[in-house]
């Protein structure tokens, strides 16, 4: 083994993970950084992480966003106003642009901060890093063949290619007759789901699926899609747990971490869904989990064979009656990642960067899929509640009570405490810390009930939403 890289079980060792993650951070060490664009508050924990580094930072920052923000003398930080945006999926698009088409102000601001350009910035993974920004090299983001992977249109493909088993689709022109067969084909008791393509760019979300179950819901999400995308994805409607699966694709192989749930309640009167958070406290039964896992080793070799694929990913699905079914491939460090990657976050921000930049981190799969323990043992994750449209006002922070069911206004401390923030496409919400979730505790459930409070608390309007069944639990699939 490389004198470098540590043992299988060294990595489940602080020390040892500290002694990695200083190495890949050389990258970082004592250069000026640039981190954003994006909510200030999200940036707050990578902020931390150069400062550790003796790092000067400067922050990109398009909104304040819900919990902590920097202190004044920890980074610099300018601000930019992004167009109005009715959408996250929206909202993301524009980071991109907005890093390289920095308004003048702000870019003299990055070169009295940054006057040798010895800098480096650390963006969100919706910016591509084949370029550099005011000629200093990006991290964080990724290459934009890796984020043309997301198209929802390929992801069927791939999962052949793997030999992933998957749910029967169609892919159709945007038609009214194609649609309308596509649906009559492959619908289920449930319906049909159309996932639209990715012609103008990402889509994520949520914003671009439709439930369909009837002509008032074709006639919708025809005219939904129309104007956006030129083709859609047909599948049946998935009954079960909504969650993800994720890996790291290494030069030694594809490094397979633990389930992650995602938090999509649904209406069925109305056919909506609403995205809410992510957590690991809920395990789906023993086998299922082995089979998931499996999967995303089969992806990851796929996507390194065919694609020189590098970094993490996950696999977004369902835990259906019948087992784990795919539905899009995220190609970067995703929400679902982060979630894991709390257990040593400067560490996983680093490996991240490394095997980006095609530098070999010295670590192989099977050291990095050593913290599978550690991911077990220290359960995370939070709601979430992503309002569009509407908003709150400000940033507000205060405790909330848990009764099993509800939240409520909390006079004093209860270990849950509430964050929300206006953004550029509405507000964000999040109950962070929450001792509602534990070990066996669905987190949709949890997220239902904060959707609610915020709709009672600041007018928005999720309506009644229900989180999905656990079906390989319960053991029988009811169709409505």
């Amino acid at each position: 083994m490389d004198a470098r890289a540590p043992s299988t079980a060294g990595l489940a060792d602080a020390g040892i993970r500290d002694e990695v993650a200083a190495r890949l951070g050389e990258l970082f060490a004592g250069r000026p950084v640039l981190v954003g664009p994006g909510m200030l508050a999200a940036q707050t924990p990578v902020v931390g992480i150069m400062r550790d580094l003796g790092c000067r930072v400067l922050a990109v920052s398009t909104a304040r966003g819900a919990g902590p923000v920097p202190a004044e003398d920890e980074c610099v930080v300018v601000e930019v106003t992004p167009p109005a945006t009715a959408s996250v999926t929206e909202e993301l698009r524009l980071h991109d642009r907005l890093a390289r088409e920095l308004p003048r102000p702000v870019a003299d601001v990055i070169e009295a901060f940054d006057p040798e350009r010895a800098g480096i910035w650390h963006t969100s993974a919706f910016v591509t890093d084949d370029e550099p920004i005011l000629g200093r090299p990006v991290t964080g983001g990724r290459p934009a063949s890796f984020l043309a992977l997301e198209d929802k249109m390929l992801a069927d493909e791939i999962w052949a290619a793997a030999d992933v088993p998957c749910a029967p689709y169609l892919i159709v022109p945007v038609d009214e007759d194609a649609l309308a067969a596509a649906t009559e084909e492959v619908a289920g008791p449930w319906g049909a789901v159309w996932a639209g393509d990715a012609r103008d760019g990402f889509n994520g979300g949520g914003n671009f699926v439709r439930w369909v179950r009837d002509g008032r819901d074709r006639a919708a999400a025809l005219g939904f899609f129309l104007p956006r995308c030129d083709r859609v994805r047909v599948m049946p409607f998935l009954d079960g747990v909504p969650c993800s699966i994720h890996g790291f694709v290494l030069p030694d192989g594809t490094a397979a971490l633990r389930p992650v749930e995602i938090a999509i309640l649904r209406d069925p009167a109305t056919r909506r869904f609403v995205y809410g958070g992510l957590g690991t406290f809920w395990d789906p039964p023993e086998a299922d989990r082995e089979e998931m896992r499996d999967a995303v080793r089969r992806v990851g070799a796929h996507l390194q064979a065919a694609h020189g694929y590098r970094g993490a990913f996950g696999i977004d699905g369902v835990l259906t009656a019948e087992g784990f079914r795919p539905t899009e491939l995220n190609t970067r460090m995703s929400a679902g990642v982060s979630t894991l990657a709390e257990v040593d976050r400067r560490f996983f921000t680093f490996l991240q960067a490394a095997l980006v930049a095609g530098v070999d981190p010295g670590v192989t799969a099977a050291d990095v899929e050593g913290l599978v323990p550690l991911m077990d043992a220290q359960r995370t994750g939070k709601a979430v509640a992503v309002g569009e449209g509407t908003k709150v006002g400000g940033d507000f922070r205060f405790p909330v009570a848990w009764d099993g069911r509800a939240f409520r206004r909390a006079a004093a401390e209860t270990g849950n405490t509430l964050s929300v923030a206006d953004t550029p496409t509405g507000f964000f919400a999040r109950v962070d810390p929450c001792v509602a979730l534990a070990p066996g505790q669905r987190l949709a459930e949890v997220n239902a009930a904060l959707l609610s409070f915020v709709d009672g608390e600041y007018g928005s309007e999720f309506g009644s939403l229900e989180p999905a069944p656990d079906l390989r639990r319960a053991g029988v699939a009811t169709a409505p």
